[in-house]
């Protein structure tokens, strides 16, 4: 049986935010993966420990308000520093299984969720 896993998730993004949006997944331990032949005119590939953020190109993306990527860093106060330093504005939330935690937008608007463990 094969234990199922998430790969990957799909953010619509405009091609000109390409490079301000690489790097902020950067920030998280992201770097960049080519995509197969077929998908490198529509996409950009970011991918940390097996898990991959695609970044597809589109005109009028959608960022779903409540809608977010949840990761898991290895050193959160660390990280923290490094997105405030970097301009973007981490929000701390409640710690409800004791895992400290934050939001904060990605370039392009989409809610990503920082946590210093999982549930």
């Amino acid at each position: 049986m094969v234990r199922p896993m998430i790969h990957h998730v799909a953010l619509e993004t405009r091609r000109a935010d390409r490079e301000p949006a690489a790097a902020f997944w950067r920030l998280l331990g992201f770097e960049e993966v080519e995509p197969p032949q077929s998908l490198r005119d529509r996409a950009a590939w970011l991918e940390r420990e097996g898990n991959q953020i695609h970044l597809l190109w589109k005109d009028e993306p959608v960022a779903a308000p409540e809608g977010h990527v949840a990761v898991v860093v290895h050193n959160y106060d660390a990280t923290l520093d490094i997105l405030r330093g970097a301009g973007h504005q981490p929000e701390e939330r409640a710690r409800h299984w004791g895992s400290p935690r934050a939001f904060v937008r990605s370039p392009g608007g989409h809610r990503v969720e920082v946590m210093a463990f999982p549930p």
